[in-house]
């Protein structure tokens, strides 16, 4: 059975190219599977590319700032699962 490990907040989504910013409190990659859950929503998605300061990255940790495109509209304040196991 998959487990959820809480990895970040939504901070900011732009809704007219549908990607979000990320506050990372641990490490994400290319490549994870992640759940974003708010007061309405789960999306569920495997991370195929992220940005920081717009240059494409790999991976990135607790304290950074990612953007990361989105299937779904997600809001300001929900948090970022990285779905294990």
């Amino acid at each position: 059975m998959a487990e959820k490990v809480e990895i970040g907040k939504i901070s900011h989504f732009f809704d007219k190219i549908s990607v979000c910013v990320i506050e990372l409190t641990a490490d994400l990659k290319v490549g994870d599977k992640i759940s974003i859950e708010g007061h309405d929503n789960v999306l569920e998605q495997e991370v195929t590319s992220m940005e920081i300061d717009r240059k494409p990255v790999e991976s990135a940790g607790s304290g950074e700032s990612i953007g990361m495109k989105t299937d779904k509209p997600v809001k300001r304040g929900d948090i970022v699962f990285k779905i294990v196991g």
